[in-house]
């Protein structure tokens, strides 16, 4: 289970790293009151492969359609996830 956190004030969402390494997180940008931009995707070498990006981008995409905000994105990787999953 992934323990994903938004901090809000540093548009950021966060997965807390492993004692002494660095956290993994999706940074964002609001356009205007209506929109946002999901900017960049990182997950520190020693914890990839364990879903964290994915996890960061659904609590991302989750936040923003909850908050009824239009989506776009300059990230590959969220990109990707949306291509992926859309409906």
């Amino acid at each position: 289970m992934h323990n994903v956190t938004h901090i809000p004030d540093l548009f950021v969402f966060r997965i807390e790293g492993e004692k002494g390494q660095e956290p993994a997180h999706l940074d964002y940008e609001l356009l205007d009151q209506h929109s946002v931009n999901f900017t960049h995707t990182y997950v520190p070498f020693r914890q990839r492969g364990k879903g964290h990006a994915e996890a960061l981008v659904k609590a991302g995409l989750e936040w923003a359609k909850a908050n009824q905000l239009t989506i776009h994105t300059r990230c590959w990787y969220v990109e990707k996830y949306m291509a992926e999953h859309s409906e």
